[in-house]
């Protein structure tokens, strides 16, 4: 298909938009990650899958991308507004309390990492300046792949999701010194590099204060006068004129577009127009976050893996391994539970798009470039594939790690308050027993208690997080760690007992959600009104239960027999209309 005299990349824009909308289905019909599926299409349809065999084969020509550059000119918009939905998910007082793991620990994260791999790269006899620049460019990780784990396993705000974010924030911030650094490299005598760098940050403090205050006085009234025209083409319009505008305003200041789109997602953060936003927007970031992994799999080269895959395979697995250290040591000493630093360094031991930025500017400046060039984008790249399986593995290490410790303090009796992101169990009976075999199996930490001492301490043999207790007693609770769990669940049996632990839980922790089994209905409604969260009544869940498998079995439909459960459950619950 030759170019289109008035579309430029419509070629490219085809073959993109056909493999994304046919190959990536299939690949998740065999339970592959999206993101993975992404990297994994664009190598096939790069000029280093099919792209090779083209010569032989010219009718492969017409589903190979050749030109990576163009692509990812489009496709680095993916990651614009993927970190304009991360603005818009916080707010300024959220980004303001974590400051110090932001700028504390990213900062730390950032200037360890980078002197680290440039130490090691002198020693490989790369001179030092394209050493430094290779250790900034290797030091930042992926806020495109990782937030995006992140938010498809919705813990963006977990501890991990937290703690990643702060540092994830910090290397997007520090991307305009690195490419400045870059540029005083490249020309040297410039006044320093010491006084460019303050220079740089100088201006960009400037420009992010300028935008916000400006966005600040003008977005709302500008926002409301166009939802009053009741069209949503328009109101859709505003916004995508709002974070394209604001990151072509930081690219005019010299910042990244993608730190203007996180700027633009805090100001509309703050209006009450958020949540049709992030419902406009959604389908705009997935297709062209889509774009953008697909581009970073077309620029890996596998004939110089190939040609050297032990070399590749220990500078990626170097790579990680030193940067997890570096991250994990740092969470530890900001005060996060281990097995949270643990995760936290395994999630972002990868390389960065960001990588690629910096390597091409310091490429066209011809102070990086040859065999090191594309050991870096190789690397990076690899890395990046390598995400989602090692994120995988760090959640299960994660947990297993919180269920010794868990297990351990149960053991001795100690305190749970320093755990985070767990379970309560409040019960330890049939029920409570039956939900902690859920959670291990899903490598969800938890903590039982329960007031039968018999139970209690045959259970201690068994190395469970099981400890004795009056649930309803807000000291029990604290040792239980109820300030930073992530819900509680009242199972126990006695309706009384039930209602009680629900109403001081409530009223000492009015935010912390509360599953509650109810004996029936009315109990059930009596624990909603007493401050839980959801309730379960058994009555009702048996029946419905029972009925599901009577309708199935006299031949109605299970979509049928699902929705009419459902409209059952929520009439005997009294939630319905």
């Amino acid at each position: 298909m030759e170019p289109h005299p008035g579309i430029p990349f419509l070629r490219e824009a085809l073959v993109l938009l056909a493999a994304a909308g046919l190959a990536v289905p299939l690949l998740n019909r065999i339970r592959v990650n999206p993101i993975l599926g992404y990297l994994l299409i664009g190598g096939v349809i790069g000029p280093y899958g099919l792209g090779l065999l083209a010569a032989d084969y010219p009718f492969l020509s017409h589903a190979v991308i050749s030109d990576i550059a163009g692509v990812r000119g489009l496709a680095e918009i993916g990651v614009v507004f993927l970190l304009f939905m991360i603005g818009l998910e916080l707010s300024l007082e959220r980004l303001w309390s974590g400051r110090a793991l932001v700028f504390g620990m990213g900062s730390l994260q950032i200037l360890l990492t980078a002197g680290l791999i440039a130490w090691i790269a002198t020693g490989l006899g790369v001179e030092e300046p394209t050493a430094l620049i290779v250790g900034a460019a290797l030091s930042l990780s992926s806020t495109a792949i990782v937030m995006q784990l992140l938010i498809h396993g919705r813990r963006q705000f977990s501890a991990v999701g937290k703690t990643g974010f702060a540092i994830l924030l910090m290397q997007d911030l520090a991307v305009v010194p690195i490419l400045f650094m870059v540029g005083v490299i490249a020309t040297p005598g410039s006044g320093g590099l010491a006084a460019g760098l303050a220079g740089a940050l100088g201006k960009a403090t400037l420009a992010i204060v300028l935008i916000y205050l400006a966005g600040r006085l003008l977005l709302r009234p500008v926002l409301r006068q166009v939802a009053q025209t009741r069209s949503p083409e328009m109101f859709t319009a505003a916004v995508l004129l709002t974070v394209i505008g604001v990151s072509a305003l930081t690219a005019r200041f010299g910042l990244s577009m993608a730190l203007g789109a996180f700027l633009a997602g805090l100001l509309l953060a703050e209006t009450e127009y958020r949540h049709q936003i992030e419902v406009d927007i959604e389908p705009f970031k997935g297709l062209l976050l889509g774009l953008f992994f697909m581009s970073v799999g077309m620029g890996i080269d596998w004939r110089q893996v190939l040609a050297s895959p032990l070399e590749i395979a220990g500078m990626v697995t170097g790579l990680w391994l030193l940067k997890a250290v570096v991250i994990t040591g740092l969470a530890i000493a900001f005060g996060r539970p281990r097995h949270v630093a643990a995760e936290a360094g395994m999630l972002l031991g990868q390389g960065g798009e960001f990588a690629f930025v910096i390597v091409g500017v310091a490429a066209g400046l011809g102070v990086v470039g040859g065999v090191l060039e594309q050991q870096i984008l190789i690397v990076t790249g690899i890395s990046m594939l390598l995400t989602p399986v090692v994120a995988h593995l760090a959640r299960q290490l994660s947990a297993a790690m919180e269920r010794k410790r868990l297990a351990a303090a149960a053991d001795t009796d100690e305190s749970f308050a320093d755990c985070e992101g767990h379970i309560i169990i409040a019960g330890f009976g049939r029920v409570g027993q039956t939900l902690a075999r859920a959670l291990d199996a899903e490598n969800v930490a938890f903590v039982a208690l329960d007031a039968d001492a018999a139970m209690t301490a045959g259970l201690k043999d068994r190395h469970l997080p099981v400890f004795y207790g009056d649930a309803s007693r807000s000291e029990i609770l604290a040792k239980a760690g109820i300030d930073h769990a992530a819900a509680v669940v009242v199972t126990m049996n006695d309706p009384e007992a039930a209602s009680r632990i629900v109403h001081q839980i409530h009223q000492r922790w009015p935010s912390m959600p509360i599953h509650a089994r109810a004996r029936d209905p009315e109990h059930a409604r009596r624990l909603l009104e007493l401050g839980a969260s959801f309730c379960t009544p058994e009555t009702v869940e048996a029946s419905l239960q029972l009925a599901a498998n009577v309708l199935v079995g006299a031949g109605v439909d299970a979509e049928v027999t699902r929705r009419r459960i459902t409209e059952q459950r929520a009439y005997e619950t009294g939630d319905s209309p």
